[in-house]
């Protein structure tokens, strides 16, 4: 089992990953509000996956653009979104893939 299957997989809690490069502006924007949403909803992981440096995890969940969040719960992904949000936009998102999953 490899480290992100270990994040992803049937830990209890949701995760929320922000696919996200180095070299990319709107990934640096978001990365404050990114934080942010996350101090503000501890009963969710979030996680940062560097597509630059770890290739085959883009690969394996078909990152086509960049920002890219995406909500796994009980290791399936339950939604996605390309393109940066705010901290508030974050939070809404993640609520309503929350309530579409039945947590």
């Amino acid at each position: 089992m490899d480290n992100a299957e270990r994040h992803l997989g049937h830990n209890g809690m949701p995760v929320l990953v922000d696919f996200w490069a180095p070299w990319c502006g709107p990934c640096q924007m978001m990365a404050p509000t990114f934080a942010l949403a996350a101090a503000a909803m501890p009963q969710v992981r979030f996680a940062k996956i560097n597509t630059q440096t770890e290739t085959t995890l883009g690969q394996r969940f078909s990152i086509r653009s960049i920002p890219t969040l995406a909500l796994f719960v009980n290791g399936q992904e339950v939604q996605r979104q390309a393109g940066a949000l705010d901290a508030n936009g974050i939070q809404r998102w993640l609520m309503a893939g929350l309530r579409q999953a039945g947590r």
